[in-house]
Parts: C-alpha cells; sequence; structure tokens
C-alpha cells in the first residue's frame, strides 16, 4: 500500500494520498482496511465469502466490529 501514488494534474509531486481506492478481495484483510481507515481514505473492498460466511456463523456475536465499537466508545 506504501507505493500508491496518486496522479497529479500538471507538474509537481505525486500525490501519496488518494481520495479513494479500489481493491479487489485479495486486500480484504482488516489489516489494510484499518490502515486506510487510519490515514483517512475511502476505499471499496469487496469482502472474501470466507469473511461473510463466518459472520454469519457468529450470528448475534458477529457483525462488523467497527460499528460495535464506535457504540462502545466513550
Amino acid at each position: 500500500m506504501e507505493a500508491i501514488r496518486a496522479p497529479r494534474l500538471g507538474p509537481g509531486r505525486p500525490r501519496l494520498r488518494p481520495a479513494h481506492v479500489l481493491g479487489d478481495k485479495g486486500y480484504s484483510s482488516l489489516a489494510i482496511r484499518t490502515w486506510l481507515r487510519r490515514r483517512g481514505i475511502a476505499h471499496t473492498i469487496p469482502e472474501r465469502a470466507a469473511q461473510k460466511r463466518n459472520r454469519a456463523r457468529r450470528g448475534s456475536r458477529g457483525g462488523r466490529l467497527r460499528l460495535r465499537r464506535a457504540r462502545l466508545a466513550p
């Protein structure tokens, strides 16, 4: 992810922080999603079928942790 360079219109250094990133299922890890969120980069990355299946299998104990954490945070 450090190798991403966003094109710039006109002269100058390439931007290091793109406004939005598209990824495939190979980039669907929690670590990559967290890194993008921490840097304030919007992203569209589909989830792997196994991730969806595991979340559904956990039922009410599953779910998207970031939403649950946001509710619990003071």
